[in-house]
């Protein structure tokens, strides 16, 4: 297929994929890594790029669009006062130690390994939106010491194995330890900075076959699917999150769990060989 025709068919797939993830975010305050990394699988896939380095390339790339949307969000937060600086400043050493260790993890591991990591994280986070509840406790006030030694760099861990930012695992973590959600989700963007950051870096020295590798790739990141993401999540997350004004989140949240549920077993499926 020529490159031309290669860029525009990407092209239409990213702006479909973007705005989708925009949406989401907007409207159930997911992160959008937890959307754009399969979607970005099944669209490498789609386009020839099953190389065994395939998952490296769609963490990367997520993580990538974290970087900005995740500034934009804590910047856009703080100027409402709702971001905890004390949480944020006490657990960022572990998470940014975490998030490196879990970029060296990730470009020594095959895709589908990366898969079934994916996949079994996924459905815990599937089941959680599902079934949670937003009185289940398990402190009064977040970790200190040894608790927040041991949570802050799974915390960042996971993410980057993951591509995700911190709102998947940092906002449930923070509601559990009786953080208003508010300031959890305020809390949790500034966690993503933290978690992409470093990791990114990481990733623009990760080398990838050139065989297996989109156009416009460097490193691990493509640069088609992260220029197109960006702009079409900034088009479409503010309706995202009229439509959180206009309706009842909620239902749609079950819905979602039970697609991210589905999601996750197909990604643990394909990582099987099944």
């Amino acid at each position: 297929m020529p490159e031309m025709d290669l860029l525009l068919m990407m092209l239409a797939l990213l702006v479909v994929i973007g705005g989708l993830a925009g949406v989401l975010a907007g409207l159930l305050g997911v992160g959008g890594g937890i959307v754009l990394v399969p979607a970005y699988f099944y669209a490498f896939q789609t386009l020839g790029y099953d190389g065994p380095q395939l998952m490296q390339m769609c963490l990367a790339t997520s993580l990538a669009t974290i970087i900005v949307t995740s500034i934009r969000s804590v910047l856009s937060h703080n100027k409402k006062g709702a971001v905890d600086w004390e949480i944020l400043k006490g657990w960022a050493p572990g998470i940014a130690i975490g998030a490196v260790l879990g970029m060296v993890t990730a470009a020594s591991l095959r895709s589908d390994t990366l898969q079934g990591i994916f996949g079994a994280l996924a459905l815990v986070i599937g089941l959680y939106m599902g079934f949670g509840r937003s009185e289940w406790r398990l402190g009064q006030a977040m970790p200190k010491g040894a608790g927040r030694l041991a949570l802050s760099p799974a915390m960042g861990f996971l993410s980057v194995l993951m591509g995700i930012g911190g709102g998947s695992f940092g906002v449930p973590l923070m509601s559990l330890f009786n953080t208003p959600i508010h300031r959890a989700v305020a809390t949790a963007a500034g966690f993503g900075v933290i978690i992409a950051v470093p990791s990114v870096i990481g990733f623009l020295f990760l080398p990838i076959d050139a065989a297996h590798r989109p156009p416009l790739t460097l490193g691990a990141v493509n640069l088609v699917a992260f220029t197109v993401t960006i702009c079409m999540t900034l088009i479409t997350t503010p309706w995202g999150v009229k439509l959180a004004h206009a309706m009842d989140p909620k239902p749609l949240k079950r819905v979602f769990a039970v697609f991210l549920t589905l999601v996750a077993l197909n990604m643990l499926r394909k990582a099987l060989g099944m």
